[in-house]
């Protein structure tokens, strides 16, 4: 991951995946499984799991927030 010169972040090929997924379901969920993302994306919950945390830092279209642990870290998402 690398930063421009504008301040905007550059994703990696996981990370705008994983983007992209939490924007195309975003309107109709709030709260995502680590897990349920990878099994949809062919990724591990904890490959899921590390690439969240750009996303949430980064400046994005959606905001996310590691929200629980139970099961699978659940990430709150909003637009």
């Amino acid at each position: 991951m690398s930063t421009t010169a504008a301040g905007t972040t550059t994703l990696t090929d996981k990370q705008q995946r994983i983007l992209g997924y939490l924007r195309e379901h975003g309107d109709t969920k709030t709260y995502f499984k680590s897990r349920l993302i990878g099994d949809e994306l062919g990724l591990t919950a904890k490959e899921v799991g590390a690439n969240m945390t750009a996303i949430a830092e980064g400046s994005f279209d959606v905001d996310v927030e590691k929200w629980g642990y139970s099961s699978s870290t659940t990430w709150k998402v909003t637009a």
